[in-house]
């Protein structure tokens, strides 16, 4: 078994075994405090230019499932580990997440004490690294890392978008494939969702609640989506620093504000943001988990949410006189959601389609669809 190194900007240094491909990755080292779902965290646009450190203490214990993948591969730029397994004890997988890994060129690090370096992170604040499983001269590593670029003013969303515009038409036979949330709607809607990085769960729940997907690429006009006839434009989630946006798919949402009804998550509830004149501003080690509590303003109720974003809106920016702040993290007060006061419009900051869960939100692609109805 090979020797892999981790190397962080700061000079810290990780060493562990391999198991993952044989190569060299720069990105930002982050972390993710989910249990379950590491296929799903592998695979989600969201994560590209990032290291992801979990802190489950063993991965890939059942395997990875063809049916499971949020996008068409692994966008991790690597991963971190304290235990890795290389066998699948699992009768839906496909093949062991080791080959799974290994076979998309994703470097793997593990038997390092994940916990000392999420704290270090944590007190530190997320920043540039480069997972090696090529190389052990750590001097070399560390510069590196302070040589790759910064996800500050990075613009990935444009890179991990579709090419092409195309139609969702996967059956509708539920949400993840793994869960069963009934028989599907009626689908009366057309939706036009623009692709900044859209996690395939996104797809499937909004065609389950009676929508007709139209999925576009991040840089789509507001004239060419308006041609589409929708009823609704829902804008995704997505990697990077959303501010490189502001002059491009932003400028073009702004276009779109009040001619139609509008959700946007994640990166997408940063581009409304940004098109309605507000500002964004990068966290200092985001929110990455499954277990966040997020305060509805509305109904008072408390949602445990899935979460996957390093930056966030500064509700201060935002003009009160027309939007309505519904949701704040409990964990750091930060703005999880706003609405406007007038126009069809709301968004999350977080991930209510979570799979595999949890589901407490799963009511906003509902709320999507009554605007849409009542317009």
């Amino acid at each position: 078994m090979s020797t892999a190194v981790l190397a962080l900007e700061d000079g810290t240094i990780f060493e562990g075994s391999s198991f993952g491909a044989p190569v060299e990755r720069t990105g930002e080292v982050v972390f993710n405090t989910s249990i379950t779902g590491y296929q799903e965290i592998f695979t989600d646009p969201s994560y590209s230019g990032q290291i992801v450190v979990l802190t489950a203490p063993q991965i890939g214990n059942y395997g990875a499932a063809e049916a499971d993948n949020e996008s068409v591969k692994p966008f991790i730029e690597g991963l971190c580990v304290r235990e890795f397994s290389p066998l699948a004890s699992n009768w839906r997988a496909d093949e062991s997440a080791q080959a799974f890994l290994t076979n998309a060129g994703v470097p793997v690090i593990s038997g390092i004490d994940t916990r000392a370096l999420v704290l270090h992170l944590r007190s530190r604040g997320v920043m540039r690294g480069v997972l090696s499983t090529l190389s052990t001269d750590t001097a070399a590593l560390v510069e590196r890392a302070k040589n790759s670029p910064s996800m500050a003013g990075l613009d990935l969303a444009t890179r991990v978008s579709t090419t092409k515009q195309y139609p969702w038409t996967q059956p509708v036979v539920g949400c993840s494939p793994s869960e069963d949330f009934g028989a599907p709607a009626e689908q009366k809607y057309h939706v036009v969702a623009y692709d900044f990085g859209i996690k395939r769960n996104i797809l499937r729940r909004l065609a389950h609640g009676g929508c007709r997907l139209t999925v576009v690429p991040a840089g789509t006009s507001a004239a060419d989506a308006l041609a589409l006839k929708p009823n609704g434009v829902f804008l995704s989630n997505g990697p990077g620093d959303p501010e490189p946006l502001l002059n491009g798919p932003a400028l073009e949402i702004r276009k779109l504000i009040g001619k139609v009804p509008m959700f946007g998550i994640c990166l997408g509830h940063q581009i409304l943001g940004l098109a309605l004149g507000g500002k964004t501003f990068k966290l200092k080690f985001g929110h990455r988990g499954g277990n966040h509590p997020v305060l509805n303003k509305l109904t008072g109720h408390v949602e445990i949410t899935a979460q996957n974003h390093g930056f966030a809106v500064d509700p201060d920016s935002l003009n009160a006189n027309d939007l309505e702040i519904t949701h704040i993290n409990l964990n750091d007060q930060t703005l999880e959601g706003f609405r406007h006061k007038s126009l069809p419009l709301f968004c999350v900051q977080y991930h209510p389609e979570a799979a595999p869960g949890p589901h407490d939100s799963l009511y906003l692609f509902d709320d999507f669809v009554k605007l849409m109805a009542d317009r």
